[in-house]
């Protein structure tokens, strides 16, 4: 659940630290990333050096390096996160994050944090108790923090009662419950993506193609793996990464995607077709690198294969097909026929723009179904757009 999920491990200061190494332990054992950020007071249960080893990383207390003078950047940190737990959560602390103060490296991260964030408090019986207290973990639920509550037991004062830091173990639960995949319907479903351009060899070093990253494809295939499918990626050429959870096919070519799809889309349940396909390939290949003699270069172009339609009419009854359409003019009306035409169960439309289409980290789009339904979003993160675009699907059942 926790695999390549980034944890940032606040820890204040209070008896209850000295747990905090097993909580990296069994966060880094479940695969998790943990960034650890102590309170000045929290070294005085814990040291930095413990904290950095079992954490793989420097744990870190300080605004800058003090012996290379680099700033610990706290709005990247927040940014980094998938999740942010203080554990422990101590009275100062939780008093601090009420407020809104922010004297230490720990309180700065955790207000530029934009992920999830849960505290886990420690503290004495009375303390834990006090209406001060209770005032400010109410204060925090009503703003989104979650709580891991406190357990009951021993405490470092000889007394017993409610105030002790819920055990790690309990704590790796909470972030293992939070990253399961929700029961949706795309839980379970075998799902292939295909992103990306494709290229068009002319000669063994020059080709023809297009703009296309393959970054909303490849969004798509996370936002599926978060929602428990199993998904098969074919893409095409693209510097960018991939998630290791996924099934990655690579191709080049329209006809290396054509076969690709052909061999997989049988023993899929949904196919997502975002790859930017080219139309036409050369005709004819050169084999040899054509040099540059002759004023004018005439290229004769054939065309490719249309990878979705192929696969959409001849599917079998149970298949779902989704569809991409790219445009710069008359963009509904094109995207419309497409989805009819190729008999499509959904279409997305993107259009070139400024901030928009290829090359861009955001996008707009509008969603069409078979069943007249749509949605437009607004300008967004290609990640946001894969989101919407996956529970639109869901909540109209497109997928039953």
């Amino acid at each position: 659940m926790l695999k390549n999920k980034r944890i940032l491990l606040g820890i204040s200061g209070g008896i209850a630290a000295y747990k905090t190494p097993e909580l990296v332990r069994l966060f880094k054992k479940s695969g998790a990333e943990v960034q650890v950020i102590c309170t000045p007071s929290a070294l005085q249960f814990v040291t930095l050096k413990t904290l950095s080893v079992v954490s793989e990383r420097p744990a870190l207390v300080d605004f800058f390096d003090e012996e290379t003078g680099m700033w610990n950047h706290h709005v990247n940190l927040g940014l980094w996160a998938d999740a942010m737990v203080i554990a422990p959560c101590g009275s100062n602390t939780l008093s601090k994050m009420v407020s809104g103060q922010c004297d230490n490296l720990l309180l700065t991260t955790y207000l530029s944090a934009r992920c999830p964030v849960w505290i886990a408090p420690a503290m004495d019986l009375d303390m834990y108790l006090h209406p001060s207290v209770q005032e400010h973990l109410n204060t925090l639920k009503e703003r989104g923090v979650h709580l891991i509550d406190a357990e009951t037991g021993p405490l470092a004062s000889g007394l017993e009662g409610k105030g002790r830091m819920a055990e790690p173990e309990n704590i790796l639960e909470v972030f293992k419950s939070h990253f399961e995949a929700p029961d949706n319907g795309w839980k379970g479903k075998q799902v292939m993506v295909t992103a990306g351009p494709t290229y068009e060899a002319i000669d063994p070093v020059r080709f023809i193609g297009n703009r296309s990253s393959g970054l909303m494809g490849i969004e798509i295939a996370k936002a599926l793996i978060t929602k428990g499918a199993h998904v098969n990626l074919i893409l095409g050429p693209t510097h960018l990464e991939v998630p290791e959870e996924v099934q990655l096919t690579r191709v080049e070519s329209a006809q290396d995607m054509l076969s690709a799809c052909e061999n997989i889309f049988p023993n899929c349940d949904v196919g997502i077709f975002a790859a930017a396909v080219s139309d036409y390939r050369i005709k004819e290949v050169y084999t040899e690198k054509v040099k540059k003699s002759a004023d004018n270069w005439n290229l004769e172009l054939a065309k490719n294969p249309d990878i979705l339609k192929t696969l959409s009419v001849n599917r079998k009854s149970h298949q779902k097909c989704i569809g991409f359409a790219l445009e710069t003019q008359n963009a509904e009306n094109y995207a419309l026929q497409k989805l009819q035409q190729k008999q499509l169960d959904a279409i997305v439309l993107n259009t070139v723009g400024e901030n928009t289409g290829f090359q861009s980290e955001q996008n707009s789009v509008k969603i069409f179904t078979k069943n007249n339904q749509q949605f437009v979003t607004d300008l967004q993160s290609k990640s946001d757009i894969a989101t919407i675009l996956l529970e639109k699907l869901d909540d109209w059942q497109i997928l039953d």
